[in-house]
């Protein structure tokens, strides 16, 4: 039985996401259009990893009345500030960001400039267009060695990589906007987001494309470190229900059903219907041994908890990367 909600709902009509071609900027984009809200998506299209499965996403958005895209890089704050004199914006979901651990240690500034200067320029959109309401997609990675499970009090002062240290500095300028012009703000670490149309250069379809092809996966570490493998529909659900007027929180959103990754590997072969071989490699630095989500302030404050398994969701995964091999048979695959 459900929890009664005891926070009113955003009555906004309009939403801008940002970073609306990404894994997760797409399902939140979709999600909120099938529920009657106009989106006004943002993305710079980068190269981070094919720009092809982008189009594929953002092909799909553009199918609903009640999208617009434009493709604006949120660290350009003359074409942003366009954005918001021309369209009506209610709420914000900055979804638009550099992800990767080890990549922001081979360049960092490219992360400063999305994640941290990125979002000071959406603050201020925000504040000079009085748009109340303010999401920010921020990670699990600020947790690095903590005690488990990661609960959002703890002290976060010690990144180990310039992504979690941009997110930080993202955390904290959105502290300092609510503080200083009252704009309401959810901050949501998420963990570990998986499901149809994934990022590939993430662990799910990194490894999916290398067992299809019968190709050793490259495994970091000895897949006994575990992971709170979120599905994208429960992250995306949670993400929306952030809109909701909170005042300034910090809210993980995670399974809270860490899994060894062997666990992960047999379930995708076992999907997949093939023999999985293994490279190993030694574990960076940067990457954390394990990750583990409390969830009960989402469960509080956003009635919300995750309701996919990791079996359904690997099934649902493994299902749209047989169906959609074609697309992404053409896509450029980074090791």
């Amino acid at each position: 039985m459900k929890k009664k909600i005891s926070n009113p709902e955003f009555t906004g009509k309009s939403v801008l996401v940002t970073g609306c071609a990404g894994f997760i900027g797409w399902r939140v984009s979709q999600m909120l259009l099938e529920q009657g809200k106009a989106v006004v998506g943002l993305d710079n299209m980068n190269d981070y990893y094919d720009p092809a499965l982008k189009r594929w996403r953002l092909k799909t958005l553009k199918a609903y009345p009640k999208f617009v895209f434009k493709k604006v890089d949120i660290g350009d704050y003359k074409k942003l500030k366009a954005v918001f004199d021309k369209n009506k914006v209610d709420g914000i979901i900055n979804l638009a960001a550099r992800a990767g651990v080890r990549a922001s240690v081979e360049d960092p500034w490219v992360y400063l400039d999305t994640n941290t200067k990125g979002t000071l320029n959406l603050l201020e959109c925000a504040r000079s267009h009085k748009v109340k309401k303010f999401v920010l997609a921020s990670t699990s990675s600020l947790y690095a060695a903590l005690e488990m499970p990661f609960k959002e009090d703890s002290v976060t002062d010690g990144p180990l990589a310039p992504y979690s240290a941009s997110k930080k500095g993202a955390e904290a300028m959105s502290h300092a906007y609510h503080y200083l012009h009252g704009i309401d703000v959810t901050v949501l670490r998420y963990f570990t987001v998986y499901g149809p149309a994934g990022r590939p250069d993430m662990s799910i379809f990194k490894f999916l494309n290398k067992i299809d092809a019968g190709k050793p996966i490259p495994l970091y570490g000895d897949g006994s470190q575990t992971r709170d493998f979120t599905y994208i529909d429960d992250i995306a659900d949670g993400t929306i229900r952030a809109l909701r007027p909170l005042g300034y929180e910090i809210i993980n959103l995670g399974c809270d059903r860490p899994l060894k990754l062997n666990v992960v590997i047999d379930l995708l072969g076992k999907h997949l219907g093939k023999k999985v071989k293994v490279k190993k490699l030694k574990m960076h630095k940067a990457d954390a041994t394990d990750t583990w989500a409390y969830i009960e302030k989402a469960k509080k404050l956003l009635d919300w908890e995750p309701s996919v398994t990791l079996e359904d969701g690997i099934e649902k995964t493994v299902q749209w990367f047989v169906a959609n091999k074609r697309m992404l048979d053409r896509l450029q695959w980074k090791d």
